[in-house]
């Protein structure tokens, strides 16, 4: 399979918007926004992240299909990573694959990341592409409704 990135195009949006109202995809990564499947907020968020020249956004494409995006955003020094893989891509390096291309395009060190503490695949993937864990902390998981442990992690220089 190959993993490619490339800008986000409009055409990207009503798939990406189905990836991340998947209520499982939701459910591992948990700390999302208060209800995923809100597409007037899925809308008015993306508009935002585009229009923001500091965040640096990619579709992730495997075999030219959309199957997710990888982001950095944040101020300098204080900068983190996301990702978001269809389920159905899961287990199959596409999340890595992804974020070693980000990584490759954002070379800016330290980088920093989150996951949720039993999010043991988003941990392993950032592991993988050279994150360590750097701290615990809890949070306030909007998809879960509950306070949850998440493990905090950075790229070093």
């Amino acid at each position: 399979m190959e993993i490619a990135l490339r800008e986000v195009e409009d055409a990207d949006l009503p798939v990406i918007y189905g990836h991340m109202s998947d209520p499982e995809s939701n459910r591992m990564a948990a700390f999302t926004c208060k209800d995923p499947t809100d597409r007037a907020y899925f809308d008015a968020h993306w508009a935002r992240l585009r229009a923001d020249a500091s965040v640096v956004n990619r579709t992730v494409l495997a075999d030219g299909a959309v199957v997710g995006h990888a982001a950095v955003y944040g101020v300098p020094g204080e900068r983190e990573v996301t990702y978001f893989i269809d389920r159905a891509y899961w287990g199959k390096g596409v999340a890595t694959a992804a974020l070693r291309g980000l990584l490759a395009i954002v070379t800016e060190r330290p980088l920093f990341a989150r996951a949720a503490a039993d999010n043991t695949g988003s941990r392993r993937v950032l592991e993988k592409c050279g994150f360590v864990v750097t701290g615990h902390e809890r949070g306030f998981a909007n998809f879960r409704g509950e306070e949850i442990d998440e493990v905090v992690l950075a790229l070093p220089e």
